[in-house]
């Protein structure tokens, strides 16, 4: 029998980020288009429901941060995962470059977010 040692890889790593932004994105997705785009708008929701000081109060706590921080980031690398596989569908294979633009924005997008969370 011949000795196999598996390869190691980074991709797991990046398919669990896809899969949990996508999750996130299924889930709250609909519900903050629901919410933003109509529900607030049309005045179906109570005025402190969907106001900019409570927004400011969930950006404050730090649970909040938190949770805002993991939506944005999850989101991001879920997007850059999709993006460069989609340009692998469409027969641009950007290789290494590709691969540093797309995963690149969604890590530098994550610590902005970071930064920013941290600055509130």
């Amino acid at each position: 029998m011949k000795n196999r040692q598996l390869k190691r890889s980074h991709a797991p790593i990046f398919w669990g980020l896809f899969g949990a932004g996508g999750m996130l994105a299924a889930l709250f997705g609909p519900m903050l288009v629901a919410i933003t785009g109509f529900a607030a708008p049309l005045g179906w929701l109570p005025a402190k429901a969907a106001s900019y000081q409570g927004a400011l109060a969930l950006a404050h706590s730090l649970i909040g941060k938190a949770a805002l921080w993991g939506l944005i980031s999850l989101l991001l690398w879920h997007a850059a995962h999709r993006i460069y596989h989609s340009l692998h569908d469409v027969g641009i294979h950007g290789g290494p470059l590709a691969k540093a633009l797309t995963y690149g924005v969604a890590a530098a997008g994550t610590l902005a977010a970071l930064a920013m969370l941290a600055l509130i």
